[in-house]
């Protein structure tokens, strides 16, 4: 029976014995069990009061697995057969446990109440599809305990994480995201907006090429995007500041810095000088600006700091470098 289910690829849900369905309620038990524990791992080091409502749900899970297993030796014996969510065709699947994780805690309780709706859907389904009463009573019985797991985990959340803490959480998780994108990232920004304008409107006004012009922003803007990824990476391995993975920030750094520079020097694909210039002088503008506005936003720089450093320092670079140029 076995060798056909596995000859024939997947199998619609109907088609599969009370012995398959048992041996695929114990598998996606031990999944779901073994994703609760990477989740607690997870946020046991920012979030220790959410990581032991995960703690707590692995443990519930491990009760319904061996409740299965129990009922499999009774009715079938030993062997259980390996049937996974991805051999029946239409079940549900799990999002990549690294796909949930980087979007953040609130993502990952979602994800764990999608779960236990999922999984009180299939013992619903499943209790109604079996003859034998010890195991339709068991399925049953599952369902209305994972339906109830959904309000036990919110009540684990008021025991473990009431709102006092979630909101801890949430000012480390946006902490954390400063300290290893925004910041980064912002930095980037900066030198690549500001840095490439002397070079590239000294170009621009000294040949009136426009070819020439974003030749030179393009060099630019690679060579400082390339130093400062490298530069970031080499700054801090960020054990000890707590800002990440040194090979995520030199990414942002260097992607970020490459798109201040290009972002000014790409108006100069356009053949006519003046239109070219024109455009790239509004580019310029709106950049400081926006680097003004995500130091204001997420680094909680005062607004008329943020615009003296950025749009008045960058305004100083691009004079310099008219005036380099055109001289």
């Amino acid at each position: 029976m076995f060798s056909r289910f596995l000859s024939l690829g997947k199998r619609p849900f109907g088609e599969l014995s009370e012995q398959e369905i048992l041996a695929l309620a114990i598998s996606s038990e031990e999944d779901d069990g073994r994703i609760y524990r990477s989740f607690a791992a997870g946020l046991r080091k920012d979030f220790p009061d959410s990581a032991r409502i995960f703690d707590d749900m692995a443990a519930e899970e491990d009760e319904h697995r061996r409740s299965l297993i129990d009922l499999h030796r009774e009715k079938f014996g030993e062997t259980i057969p390996l049937i996974r969510r991805e051999h029946v065709a239409g079940f549900y699947a799990r999002k990549p446990l690294w796909l949930v994780k980087q979007k953040g805690i609130d993502e990952i309780r979602a994800q764990a109440a999608d779960m236990e709706a999922q999984a009180c859907r299939f013992y619903a389904m499943a209790s109604r599809r079996t003859t034998d009463a010890s195991i339709r009573k068991l399925l049953g019985d599952l369902a209305r305990a994972e339906a109830g797991h959904i309000g036990a985990a919110m009540g684990s959340v008021k025991e473990h994480a009431p709102e006092s803490v979630q909101q801890a959480e949430r000012a480390t998780e946006r902490r954390q995201f400063v300290l290893t994108f925004v910041q980064p990232g912002l930095a980037g920004l900066m030198d690549g907006s500001v840095s490439t304008l002397a070079p590239i409107f000294a170009t621009a006004f000294a040949t009136r090429d426009p070819w020439t012009t974003f030749l030179v922003g393009l060099a630019a803007s690679i060579g400082a995007g390339i130093s400062m990824g490298f530069t970031e990476v080499a700054s801090d391995d960020g054990v000890i500041s707590g800002r990440g993975a040194p090979t995520t920030r030199g990414l942002v750094t260097g992607v970020m810095t490459m798109v201040g520079g290009l972002g000014h020097a790409l108006p100069y694909l356009i053949p006519d000088f003046w239109t070219a210039t024109t455009i790239a002088i509004l580019v310029v503008f709106v950049e400081l600006w926006a680097i003004a506005y995500i130091q204001n936003r997420f680094m909680e720089t005062p607004w008329g700091r943020a615009i003296f450093q950025v749009v008045l320092g960058g305004a100083l670079v691009f004079a310099a470098g008219v005036l380099i140029g055109g001289g």
